[in-house]
């Protein structure tokens, strides 16, 4: 499996991607899944894919050498809409070619990709796209992107990221987001990289790959969970049946009483229970006769 996340803020573009695959927990593999499509001074594109790693590499070849219908290819593309165009193209070309092959054996044809950057004249532009070759765009509303095991690092990212959030800040939280993934599933692992574009750079302005001795990221793991616990423990314990308003953290109240659904127990099994109760009853009665 994998984990990417990419975000678009006003300031740039943050791209962050392990590098993991495997087929069992005895079959695991390190390819790196983000590429990057430069021409300095002209366009930086960045790709970078989930799914299935065969046909990953072979959509990401197809897109480094195709022509469309107009002779356009991802190097000549006037915007970036239409490089997502030429790349939704590829996936189909490689879908056309190897999705019947592939779905004879049990496989579907799995892919999730990524795509974002700039191309000299406009601002920069960031989208998702789908094993059908269609696409969607990241707007001010929706400023990022994830594909893989999202869910883990998916709350930071909501919570923090706005369209004028500073990139070193997005950066920070792209790491804890896959921090917050790599402790949740096996299936991501290290090394990661990560990619900074600064906006009308139309070159690659920061790139790291990271290991899992790399300084700065051993702070964030160790200091995160440390800041976490700490609020975590800073939060008041629930209290139950307080009078309303007593205290903020009331979590029941004595005037607003809920139950559970309860599911009625067979009814041999009431009869038996008040029998016993009878019993029960006339027990006591006697004990408290012996005793006067």
């Amino acid at each position: 499996m994998t984990y990417c996340v990419a975000m678009r803020l006003e300031a740039g573009l943050v791209f962050l991607s392990d590098s993991r695959t495997n087929a069992g927990v005895d079959q695991i593999g390190t390819f790196r899944k983000m590429n990057v499509f430069e021409n300095p001074g002209d366009r930086m594109m960045v790709i970078m894919t989930a799914g299935n790693l065969s046909i990953s590499q072979s959509i990401r070849q197809i897109v480094s050498e195709y022509l469309n219908a107009d002779g356009v290819s991802i190097w000549t593309a006037q915007t970036m809409h239409e490089a997502a165009q030429i790349v939704g193209e590829c996936i189909r070309v490689v879908h056309q070619r190897d999705a019947k092959s592939l779905e004879q054996f049990g496989i579907d044809f799995n892919v999730s990709i990524i795509f974002g950057g700039q191309i000299k004249g406009e601002r920069c532009r960031l989208f998702q796209l789908y094993a059908a070759g269609n696409f969607i765009e990241s707007h001010n509303e929706n400023t990022y992107f994830q594909i893989g095991e999202a869910k883990y690092g998916k709350p930071i990212i909501d919570r923090v990221i706005n369209p004028a959030t500073p990139i070193d800040e997005a950066a920070k939280c792209a790491l804890i987001s896959m921090d917050s993934t790599l402790r949740s599933n096996i299936s991501v692992g290290f090394p990661l990289d990560l990619l900074v574009y600064e906006t009308d750079a139309l070159a690659v302005s920061r790139f790291v790959t990271i290991d899992e001795k790399n300084q700065y990221f051993q702070m964030i793991r160790n200091t995160w969970g440390q800041q976490l616990k700490s609020v975590f423990e800073g939060i008041a314990d629930p209290v139950w049946n307080a009078a309303p308003d007593t205290v903020s953290n009331v979590l029941s109240s004595q005037t607003n009483i809920s139950q559970p659904v309860r599911v009625k127990p067979p009814a041999s099994l009431v009869k038996n229970n008040t029998r016993s109760k009878q019993l029960q009853t006339l027990a006591e009665a006697d004990c408290k006769k012996n005793q006067h």
